[in-house]
């Protein structure tokens, strides 16, 4: 079960999302900021799985708040809320570390089972901004030389599918193997790459 905290300015959609995310079986504690120095604090004195993170925060941005957080701790996965979706914004947020790019009129549902995909190793952008992350993404992905980095074929592979923002148990599926076989593979990737998480990898492709 994972702690969830929710950053945002309207109390109003705090609301219906800690509503929404109290009937999911997947969260243990739901917490609230309504500002990124909140959030700090909170993340600091408390233990955070995921946060939803709005991007228009009324003390800074929510790009520069992901980043600190993402100082703070490596492991929280942050979600990008926002009805913001120019390709800026949405490079600036990969690289900030955000798992997912979730539009504000979204079904708070719908966050929760992407907040649960995402835990699980997904990434997830919504459709809206698909041919920005396609052009992000695909461009650089032909140009990657792996023998930079010396990684095996499996490896290769396991990297291919983690570009395309697919989580553990789907990549365990089409490589026919188990997921502890993944999360291998996954971490050798990580160490060879010279980075701390799956998102780095997948941001490092981009600048290549």
């Amino acid at each position: 079960m994972y702690n969830i905290l929710i950053v945002e300015d309207h109390a109003l959609i705090r609301f219906g999302l800690k509503t929404a995310f109290e009937t999911k079986d997947f969260i243990s504690q739901i917490f609230e900021a309504a500002n990124a120095s909140d959030a700090y604090n909170i993340v600091k004195k408390t233990h955070i799985d995921a946060v939803i993170m709005d991007l228009g925060l009324p003390d800074t941005n929510g790009i520069e708040a992901a980043k600190e957080i993402n100082s703070i701790n490596k492991k929280i996965k942050i979600i990008i809320l926002t009805s913001h979706n120019s390709e800026q914004e949405v490079s600036d947020s990969i690289k900030a570390g955000a798992r997912a790019y979730c539009s504000k009129d979204i079904n708070p549902d719908r966050l929760a089972d992407i907040v649960n995909m995402v835990m699980d190793g997904a990434l997830w952008f919504d459709p809206k901004v698909a041919d920005t992350v396609l052009n992000l993404i695909c461009a650089p992905k032909k140009t990657i030389n792996f023998d930079d980095y010396n990684l095996t074929e499996r490896e290769q592979e396991v990297l291919k599918y983690i570009c395309d923002g697919l989580n553990n148990t789907e990549i365990s599926k089409l490589l026919d193997v188990s997921i502890n076989t993944v999360k291998v593979h996954v971490s050798s990737i990580i160490q060879k790459l010279g980075v701390d998480d799956r998102t780095q990898v997948v941001v490092k492709a981009l600048n290549k």
